[in-house]
Order: structure tokens, then C-alpha cells, then sequence
């Protein structure tokens, strides 16, 4: 009885090969697709930084050039002009650009941690009350006490008017941010290692700040991000809660510009006051357009260097954070 051949794999010369042009998986797609996404891609970001470049060449533009020729990516005259008038305030300026540091970086810092430490137990399945605290978050998302009972309360209850405070406090907790980090750790962070740690001797507080918050370095840093943006951005605080000569210290620098804009607004549209300042010696021509701009790349130009610190784990922190309800 002869011995049974094992079976030896032999390629089929005649088998049709798998095109080249195709990537494996479920979102397979051809080399001409993939070049026509990444065409597409490259064109929408170069419009999306078009303006921005504007912004930059207006402000580097003499004010007459722009009222005779318009906004142009190739000015014909460069000037310094836009900036030097803002320059004429340096110390205002410097003290604003210190405060809008400081409470960007505490606002961010203690919104992450309050936001955090309120997420992590409402994402646990053992903790009883979890339905009810989401719940009174949620409401905060679709209802308010109104613009006239909040500020009573950080100015009468609180008495926080005219303190650094006062512009970090209203934005500490955001409700979605709260959601969003929640979902996270129940749909990212095994509940065995949470409950492993704990079997181990490990404390709730030692399981939140070494396995809880070292894997949610993704949700963190997208929050973190979105934080940033917020209280950098944020000029209604100072708005509200800033006023008088003991506060003249304490206003943020997005509500200083905007105080200047509208300034130059008013000197520009009242021949009576514009008259009254050239008697006086002050500044003939106010650079009014070119200002503007120059104020826009001042106030935009920190968080555009921040975004890439950022960037490594902001999409997957959206992604991840938002895949479940």
C-alpha cells in the first residue's frame, strides 16, 4: 500500500494575481482614490490657511496702501505702523498678555482635574448614584439660571468682582467636556485593571491618579486643548466682572484689544474727537484696518503654537471619547 503524498501548496501560474492597487481591510480603497483624498485634502487646507496668511501680510501693510489697493497677499508697501500703535501701550499690553497666561494655564489645569474627578465616578458601574449626577450634569448642558442671577451670584454671593478668579471660575466645568470624558473611561479603561489594582491594596485615589489618568492621556489632552481655546479666547469675563481703576490690572488681553478695536472704531467714525486729538498732538492718521489685523495675529498667535503640543492625541481622543453614549 503506497504511502498517501502530504499535499504541497503550488501556485497556479494561470491564477489571477490581486491588483497592487488595492490596501487590504474593510475600508479598502484604490491608489487613484487615496491621491484624489489626499489632493482634496491639501487643497482645503491650504484655503483654510489663506486667510490667515492675509491676516499677517495686512498687518505688515501700510493703512493707505490698503485703503487705495484693498487686501493683497503681495503688499506694495511694508509697515511697522499697525504694530507700533499697539506698541504705544507696551505695559498695558505685557500686564494683560501675563494675565490671559496665568488663568489660561490655572483655568486649564484645575478644569481638567474638577472635570475629571467628577467623570471617573459616574463611569463606574459599581457607583449607585451614577444615572443621577449624569443626569444633573446633562441638565446644565440644556438649562440656565439667566444672565442676571449668575452674575449676582459670583458678585454678591461669591464677591469676586474685579479678581483673577472671577475669570476662571464660570468656565472651570463644561458639561459636555464632563460626558465626554466620562464615556471615555468606561469605554477605554478595562474595569479588570481597575478592580486587579483594587484586589492589590490600592486605593480609589491611587487607581484614579496612576492607571485612570495615565491611560486617558488622549481625552485629556483634546479637553485640555478645548479649554485652552476657551478661557484664551474669553473676553465677556473681563467684560462683566472687570471694571474701575482696581481692576484696570486685571483685564485679559483678548479684552483689551477688543476695548482698543473699539476705540479706533470711535475715532475713526467721529471727525469731532479725530480733530480733537491731532490739535492735541496725538496720532494724525490711526492706523484703522491694519490695527485690526495686527491685533488678530497677537491674539491668535499663542494658540497656534500650543495646538501642536496637542495634536498627538487630539484625534484620537475625539474619536475614542465619542463612540459611545
Amino acid at each position: 500500500m503506497e504511502a498517501q503524498a502530504s499535499p504541497v501548496s503550488v501556485k497556479n501560474p494561470r491564477a489571477k494575481k490581486t491588483p497592487n492597487n488595492y490596501t487590504t481591510g474593510p475600508l479598502a480603497v484604490s491608489k487613484g482614490t487615496n491621491i484624489a483624498i489626499n489632493i482634496f485634502f491639501s487643497i482645503y487646507t491650504i484655503l483654510c490657511l489663506m486667510p490667515l496668511l492675509l491676516i499677517i501680510m495686512i498687518s505688515f501693510t501700510d493703512e493707505k496702501t490698503v485703503l487705495v489697493n484693498g487686501y493683497s497677499f503681495f503688499p506694495e508697501k511694508f509697515s511697522l505702523a499697525a504694530y507700533e500703535f499697539l506698541l504705544e501701550d507696551r505695559h498695558q499690553i505685557l500686564q494683560s498678555f501675563g494675565v490671559s497666561l496665568i488663568v489660561t494655564i490655572c483655568g486649564t489645569a484645575l478644569s481638567l482635574l474638577i472635570m475629571a474627578l467628577y467623570a471617573y465616578p459616574i463611569s463606574r458601574r459599581d457607583f449607585p448614584h451614577r444615572n443621577i449626577f449624569s443626569f444633573f450634569i446633562f441638565f446644565t448642558m440644556l438649562f440656565n439660571g439667566g444672565l442676571v442671577p449668575w452674575y449676582l451670584v459670583y458678585t454678591q454671593l461669591a464677591d469676586l468682582k474685579n479678581t483673577l478668579a472671577s475669570l476662571i471660575i464660570p468656565l472651570l466645568v463644561q458639561g459636555f467636556f464632563v460626558l465626554m470624558m466620562r464615556t471615555f473611561f468606561s469605554t477605554t479603561i478595562p474595569m479588570e485593571l481597575m478592580e486587579a489594582a483594587t484586589i492589590d491594596g490600592a486605593s480609589e485615589t491611587r487607581v484614579f491618579a496612576q492607571i485612570v489618568l495615565p491611560l486617558s492621556l488622549p481625552v485629556l489632552a483634546t479637553v485640555a486643548l478645548f479649554q485652552t481655546v476657551n478661557y484664551w479666547n474669553d473676553w465677556f469675563l473681563s467684560l462683566v466682572f472687570i471694571s474701575g481703576e482696581s481692576g484696570k490690572e486685571m483685564v485679559s488681553l483678548q479684552f483689551l484689544m477688543y476695548r482698543t478695536m473699539l476705540s479706533i472704531q470711535f475715532l475713526s467714525s467721529n471727525t469731532t474727537a479725530a480733530s480733537a486729538i491731532s490739535q492735541g498732538g496725538g496720532l494724525v492718521n490711526i492706523p484703522t484696518e491694519t490695527v485690526r489685523m495686527a491685533m488678530a495675529v497677537v491674539g491668535v498667535g499663542p494658540i497656534v503654537l500650543a495646538y501642536p503640543f496637542f495634536q498627538r492625541y487630539f484625534i484620537k481622543g475625539l474619536t475614542i471619547g465619542a463612540v459611545k453614549g
